[in-house]
């Protein structure tokens, strides 16, 4: 068991790099505190209780195998005869045979359902990965949210010493610095407000580590993103071929047909196979009596309940019919999300790229044209404001479109049931 979970730990850790995502990062007080995305999935794969549970559900599924594969216990009698005659006592022994193909296809779909138990683990695992990637980029994204927020507010401070300084030199009127304040004290409260969900955001991962709700956390450490290029068709075909969702559904089926056999089987008698014993009068034995008697007899059950019979074939055939059409139904969900989880990963690397080569620099040089066109009063102090608004704006779009995308490509990772090749060496986004 401990191995079984030292492993798991590795798999979890090996193979998943990290999106870029900026954020403020703060030592980590020790090992059980992490901080790089490695470090979140290991302490994820020892602790999560999720993950534990699927384990054992695995674990017991494994179990029915072999009590699907034993005889049912043997019976012993044991008589004793309270008038006295020719027998004292007889002891009696019989072991039940159920008919040919019956234990078979009992274990089968024992076999079956322990496969399907070991997929549906194998799903959580993943489903684990994704949900501890899925809130190591919104805390990271939350972190620089915030210093975004806290260089906006010292902008705004320095556009309000620019208007002060010009209003003593009469150049400005005091409505600028007015407006500045009140510009800063909107900022600081959005900044407060970022602050403050901090403490939701960590106990939320708290959950999914499977620690105490106020324990602390310190701010993400991101690491180089991986530049991935994706084609629909691949994607499908690596759905239905891996997806651990689809293939324990498909030893559900397995296991049903499983059923089916057995049930049909219902028809034949078990039989049964025993040795009795009896331990004959010694005083009829003295006068010439028989021995003591050894009998081996056959027993067998009569399936006579037809009707009871065939409607347990039928309702083994109705349950199988519902599990393929529940796998086909399953299938057709997913390849209809990952549709979805596509477009939101290509839309979100398309945003990446705008605002990152585009918007973000135009933004910075429309504020320090703006700052500057002030100072010489050929604008006024609302278009500075506007510039620094649409700057602050552009910046947290663009920070919320690289956390979108590697939480979309550790969606897309989940679904396809393993990581996504990286199509180049890692790139860091700022």
């Amino acid at each position: 068991m401990r191995r079984l979970t030292a492993l798991i730990a590795t798999m979890l850790a090996a193979g998943f790099a990290v999106g870029s995502v900026s954020g403020r990062a703060e030592p980590a007080d020790d090992v059980n505190t992490p901080q790089t995305l490695s470090q979140y999935l290991r302490l994820a794969a020892l602790r999560n209780a999720g993950l534990r549970a699927a384990f054992e559900e695995w674990k017991a599924a494994l179990e029915q195998v072999p009590q699907a594969k034993a005889l049912p216990d043997p019976t012993f009698t044991y008589g004793y005869f309270a008038e006295r005659g020719d027998t004292r006592q007889q002891v009696g022994i019989m072991q039940t045979f159920p008919w040919f193909g019956k234990i078979e296809a009992r274990t089968d779909a024992a076999a079956a359902a322990a496969r399907a138990a070991q997929r549906r683990y194998e799903n959580r695992r993943l489903e684990l990965i994704y949900e501890v990637k899925n809130v190591f980029y919104e805390y990271a994204y939350l972190a620089e949210a915030i210093r975004i927020a806290g260089d906006s507010v010292e902008l705004m401070r320095h556009f309000e010493e620019v208007a002060r300084a010009k209003y003593i030199t009469a150049a400005a009127t005091h409505p600028d610095i007015i407006r500045a304040q009140i510009e800063v004290a909107r900022l600081q409260d959005e900044l407060v407000a970022l602050e403050r969900l901090r403490d939701p955001t960590v106990a939320r991962i708290n959950a999914v580590l499977n620690r105490p709700a106020d324990a602390s956390l310190p701010w993400p450490q991101v690491e180089p993103a991986r530049s991935i290029e994706v084609d629909r068709a691949g994607l499908i075909a690596l759905l239905k071929e891996r997806n651990p969702q689809l293939q324990a559904m498909g030893f559900d089926v397995e296991r049903s047909q499983k059923e089916v056999d057995l049930a049909r089987r219902g028809f034949y008698p078990d039989i049964g196979v025993g040795v009795e014993w009896m331990d004959m009068d010694e005083d009829a034995m003295a006068d010439g009596g028989a021995n003591d008697e050894v009998l081996v007899g056959v027993e067998l059950n009569l399936p006579i309940w037809r009707r009871s019979y065939r409607a347990g074939e039928q309702q083994a055939r109705a349950a199988a019919r519902r599990t393929r059409h529940e796998k086909r139904q399953l299938e057709n969900d997913l390849v209809s999300r990952v549709e979805r989880v596509l477009y939101e990963f290509e839309d979100s690397g398309r945003k990446m790229k705008l605002y990152g080569d585009v918007l973000v620099p135009k933004a910075e040089e429309l504020v320090g044209a703006s700052e500057t066109a002030y100072m010489a009063t050929t604008v006024d102090f609302l278009s500075l404001i506007d510039a620094q608004q649409t700057l602050l704006q552009y910046q947290l779009r663009f920070g919320r479109a690289k956390a979108d995308n590697q939480q979309r490509l550790a969606e897309l990772e989940m679904l396809v049931g393993d990581g996504l090749v990286p199509s180049g060496p890692p790139q860091r986004v700022d």
